[in-house]
This record gives structure tokens, sequence and C-alpha cells, in this order.
């Protein structure tokens, strides 16, 4: 079976993802010259948090939908970058006409945040996802200060001609979904293959973490040859190693911006306090700047 991105839409990984690329791509707004926003697994943009595919699992409801409820139980202040995602959740959704069922993958919401002067190219190996995405593009356009293009086809290819970009900055992200048995290999060929052509880009990897120990060593052999300063942010709603299956979710960054884990270090614990469960959050260095 195909890999569909529906049935974790809004799930815990989710949100700390999402969280983090809104992070990445302020900080690379600091600047006012543009950027490119890439991403190699891009998936539908747009999903129904009612639909069939994603209540079969109802991960939203440890996601999305429990982030909501505790924010709306609570008085305490919470974390500009929290804040900054549910308002961007929020502000897609109002303009959808969906106040509650709708919820926007990261390609929607990075182009929601991308000026005039930055571009978006979302790659999706999926021919019927890559028409929902363009259509969810084409919904929320008014929203959009950019035109972001959709390309069908392999993401890890695609790095190859896509990069460099003219403006010689750039965001990266690779979510694959972790279900071909390469895959590992493919990341690691990626990271090396990007990282030759786009030296300073900021490259995030997402990653699940079922057991601690195998998530360490996964990240020792795909970061093995990289120079580059990196660093792995990972939240864990449960213990790392309960067999729950995914207990936490980890976001692998190489070229971080400035102050990034320290300020991931913070709305982390924020999210994690309100997301609950029995796991941690931690921000580490792999690679330390020279």
């Amino acid at each position: 079976m195909q890999y569909r991105h529906g049935f974790h839409a809004g799930n815990f990984a989710d949100v700390h993802k999402h969280i983090a690329l809104l992070q990445l791509i302020g900080a690379l707004q600091r600047k006012a010259k543009g950027f490119l926003c890439l991403e190699t697994h891009a998936g539908e943009g747009l999903y129904d948090l009612a639909a069939a595919d994603a209540r079969q699992g109802a991960e939203s409801d440890a996601g999305i939908l429990r982030l909501q409820r505790q924010l709306a139980q609570s008085s305490a202040a919470i974390h500009p970058a929290i804040k900054h995602y549910m308002d961007a959740v929020r502000r897609i959704r109002e303009h959808c006409g969906e106040a509650l069922r709708l919820y926007p993958g990261s390609p929607l919401l990075a182009a929601a945040q991308l000026r005039e002067a930055d571009q978006e190219v979302c790659v999706e190996a999926q021919p019927q996802a890559a028409r929902a995405l363009q259509r969810a593009f084409d919904r929320t356009a008014a929203l959009l200060a950019t035109a972001p293009r959709v390309v069908t086809g392999d993401g890890y290819q695609q790095l190859r001609s896509l990069l460099p970009p003219p403006s010689r900055r750039g965001l990266v992200l690779v979510d694959p979904p972790y279900e071909s048995a390469d895959e590992e290999q493919q990341v690691a060929a990626a990271l090396a293959a990007g990282l030759a052509r786009f030296e300073t880009g900021v490259f995030a990897v997402w990653y699940p973490i079922k057991k601690q120990h195998d998530s360490d060593l996964w990240l020792a052999r795909v970061t093995r040859g990289i120079e580059r300063p990196t660093l792995a942010a990972e939240l864990c709603t449960a213990a790392p190693d309960h067999a729950a299956g995914l207990n936490g979710s980890g976001l692998l960054v190489v070229n971080p911006p400035w102050q990034f884990d320290s300020e991931a270090a913070r709305w982390q614990a924020g999210l994690h306090e309100l997301l609950g469960g029995t796991g941690g959050s931690t921000v580490r260095w792999l690679v330390h700047e020279q």
C-alpha cells in the first residue's frame, strides 16, 4: 500500500515538525534577500481531520486537537513559536471556511509564510497527491505572496536539479514515509549530494523515534561525513522504548540558523507539557560549528 499522509495528518509529529518549519522560515526571513523553500515529499497540502483516512487512527486527537483543547482551557502564556503556528493554522482554516476540520500540511503552512521574494517548490511522487496539492494551493491563492510550484517526481532526484538555488539561500525539508527498505541510504545520499551542491543551505530531515537507541544509530549513520553544523531536535510523547510504535518526532537540522537551538529547546519544552505523555524533549548538537 502506498503511504497516505492523511492517515497521520495533525498528529503530534506534524505539530512538532510544523512549528520547527515555521521557525526555520522565520529565521531565514531575518534577511531581506529571498530564498528557496524546497520540500521533497510534499503530500496533499490540506487534510480533512473528519475524513475516513484521518479518523482511522485518530492520530490528530493526540496532536493538533489536544493542543487546541489545552490552549482553550489554559490562561497561561505560551511560547511565541507555538502561538505563531496556531495562528498560521487558524488563518488557513478561516480562509477555507472550516474552523476545525481542516489541517494544512507543511507545503501550505510554508507557502502562507513566504514573501514575494521567496520561492517554493514542492515535489510529490504520487500524481494524485500532487494534483490535490495544486488544488490546495489554488484554494488558498489569495493568502499567498508567492506562487508555489508543484513537481511530480522523485524528491531525492529533484535535489540534484534544483540545487543550488540562484539566490544561494534556501531551506530543504526532507520528510519521507520511511516505508522503503533503502530509505536510510536514500536520505544519507540526498543529504550528501545536497550539501555537495549547496554547502550553506539549511537541510531539515524529519525522522520517527520508536526506540531511542535505534534512532541514535540512524543519526550516526546518516550524518557520517557531514562536517557542517548539525543538531537533532527531538520530542517524545511516550518513553522512547515504549511498545506503542511512534514514540517521538525528530528533526535533523544541518546548518541551523543562529539561536535555533536555544529557541527550539524552549518551545519544545512548552509543547511537550501541552501535549502530555511520558517522554521528553531534547535539542543536542551532533556536529558543532567550527
